[in-house]
């Protein structure tokens, strides 16, 4: 008999319907020579302190650190779950071979693993490697099953990410908790990724309080119903503004130079995990776990792929199955039709198989969404991947971009070198819609940002000509400088993306995203657990730290605790060992060098205190 073991009873029963394993008995289907069980994602954890010393039950100084020679795994405390394991477990010892259909990624090879590790499972394990569930996924992935062996990297990084989680977490918590916390009972949690996030909010929310605006003026002047602007930029003081709108008031202004430039512009990407959340916190103000929820359930009902992914990009293979994909969503119907009856266009900013390595964009599966019953917020997430999709496959948009030159030649008597004002005025004018059609006329960018086709047409300059010249009424506007906007979840998931860093450019964000803190899947926990703590709380949608994330972080001196980028160089070493340029046992060494150095340094530094003040 052949164990199937999936990570939620859901895609267990999709697996069982596809291997006829149809007869249903308690915590698993059988049949056909199948058995097919679940998981409920984590049975299994890592031990706790006291499970390895009666020492660590107590929280002191002295214990600390706390490294155990040798990590070990135990059952979680739930009576469903050790009920659903034991089952695990008799089937696993009685098989002849066991599947893992865990969710294709690190945590799912973890969550199996350490099942398997704790019910002895001893014979062959083969992998299943699935990026969506319909019945024809799920029958390729079956006739190409790999032995487990070819995973084992992707399984070392998965688990020195839970242990380095475990030696910061539970040592730095304890450690600051003692030392800092000022009323019993206050637990300080400390985070290897929720830290450095945390401290990116503290440090906005200072850049914001501390902000001292600056005032500074723009010379502008409306000729013929169109703002030119002077091409000097900011006035820094009013008296020098004043004036040159003085010098140029009852002067002709003058056109100098007309330039007209065809430009195209391609299509949004296709949807990452990140980009997606950003998406629908912009335009449904969903939370990034309110998503992830979402587009999982879209996922585990065949509607869309595997949605845990951090690229943008399809691989080549996936090119040759896009019309039947592209059919299958009926009501997309006359999206799809002008796409239809000709080669599908084919853009290496899609297509990129060395951009891919586990699995590629989220994308539709080719079930048609009108057979499956969706709640509100289900349609709209698949509506963005839907349209993002059929949108690549559409011609560029194409425009013209006007840029007018103009001056205004200053009164008598002034130096000769502030003879005359240069002015600018920019216009935009779609000529061919090209994909902007999927979306209804508007311009959405890879960042979820969007603009009206019609914002677009009222920059649309009238007809000048180089020469002409006439009456121009000038202004003199103040202005001030703004403070750094607050993050909002979406603003917040890209900077944990960057390590902090502030990026527009799509190819720069892709070389930044190895250093990224957290994982596309684990970033919308690691937000909530700061709202779960009470260290960051919305304020419409802006995130805000609390007086106690304040106080965190103020207390934290040691780098390596707080800051993004260089926990992006830690998650970058985890990539790398799941790549195998990495040495797992490295990487643990080191994380126990630094937990001892930071236990070290915050039990000699008397001089610190929580102080709570925002």
């Amino acid at each position: 008999m052949i164990v199937c073991i999936a990570e939620k009873p859901s895609v267990a029963r999709e697996i069982a319907k596809v291997l006829g394993a149809n007869s249903s008995h308690d915590g698993y289907m059988e049949g056909n020579g199948y058995q097919v069980t679940w998981t409920f994602g984590h049975l299994c954890t890592l031990k706790e302190p006291q499970d390895y010393c009666d020492q660590w039950r107590r929280w002191s100084l002295g214990a600390l650190p706390m490294i155990p020679p040798r990590f070990g795994i135990k059952l979680i405390e739930n009576q469903g779950y050790e009920k659903q394991f034991h089952i695990i477990e008799r089937l696993m010892q009685a098989a002849d071979g066991i599947i893992n259909c865990g969710d294709a990624g690190q945590e799912g090879e973890l969550i199996q693993r350490w099942v398997m590790q704790k019910a002895k499972a001893k014979c062959p394990v083969q992998r299943l490697w699935v990026s969506s569930l319909t019945e024809d996924a799920i029958r390729e992935a079956f006739a190409n099953l790999k032995p487990q062996d070819e995973y084992q990297s992707l399984y070392e990084a998965g688990l020195c990410r839970a242990i380095g989680d475990w030696l910061l977490g539970m040592n730095a918590t304890r450690l600051y908790t003692i030392r800092f916390a000022q009323a019993k009972g206050q637990v300080l949690s400390i985070g290897r990724v929720q830290t450095p996030t945390l401290a990116m909010i503290v440090k906005r929310h200072f850049e914001i309080k501390n902000f001292v605006p600056e005032k500074y003026w723009i010379l502008s002047t409306l000729y013929r119903d169109v703002t030119f602007t002077s091409t000097k930029g900011k006035i820094k003081k009013p008296e020098e503004g004043q004036a040159a709108m003085d010098a140029i008031r009852g002067k002709d202004f003058e056109v100098t130079s007309i330039e007209q430039k065809a430009g195209t512009e391609g299509p949004p990407r296709l949807f990452d995990l990140t980009s997606l959340q950003v998406e629908c916190n912009k335009k449904f103000s969903f939370s990034a776990d309110d998503t992830l929820k979402h587009i999982q359930s879209l996922y585990e009902k065949k509607l869309t792929t595997y949605p845990r992914v951090d690229t943008t990009f399809l691989s080549d293979d996936i090119y040759p199955r896009c019309p039947n994909i592209l059919q299958g969503i009926r009501p997309y119907a006359p999206l799809v039709q002008p796409l239809m009856g000709k080669k599908l266009k084919k853009s290496k900013k899609v297509f990129d198989s060395s951009k891919v390595t586990d699995h590629h964009a989220i994308i539709p599966t080719g079930t048609d969404p009108s057979t499956v019953d969706l709640s509100l917020a289900e349609k709209r997430v698949y509506d963005l991947v839907a349209r993002r999709f059929i949108a690549v496959f559409y011609p560029d948009c194409k425009f013209s971009t006007t840029t007018v030159l103009g001056q205004v030649e200053w009164s008598a008597g002034v130096p000769p070198a502030l003879k005359k004002e240069q002015f600018k005025a920019t216009g935009k004018q779609i000529l061919d819609q090209g994909w902007r059609a999927v979306f209804g006329g508007r311009s959405e960018s890879s960042d979820g940002q969007e603009n009206s086709e019609n914002s677009d047409k009222e920059q649309v300059l009238p007809a000048f000509e180089q020469g002409e010249h006439g009456p121009h009424e000038p202004s003199l506007a103040e202005k001030q400088t703004t403070p750094p906007k607050p993050y909002t979840e979406a603003t917040l998931l890209r900077a944990m993306e960057t390590a902090g860093k502030t990026v527009d450019n799509d190819e720069l964000r892709d070389a930044l995203k190895a250093n990224g803190i957290g994982r596309p899947s684990t970033r919308a926990a690691i937000i909530e657990t700061l709202y779960k703590r009470q260290y960051i709380s919305k304020v419409r949608k802006s995130l805000e730290p609390t007086p106690t994330g304040i106080a965190l972080i103020g207390v934290i001196q040691e780098e390596l605790l707080k800051s993004a980028e260089l926990t992006g160089q830690w998650e970058k070493k985890l990539r790398d060992i799941e790549a195998r340029k990495y040495d797992s046992h490295q990487f643990i060494d080191e994380l126990k060098q630094m937990v001892s150095q930071i236990v070290q340094q915050v039990i000699s530094d008397g001089t610190r205190r929580l102080v709570y003040e925002v």
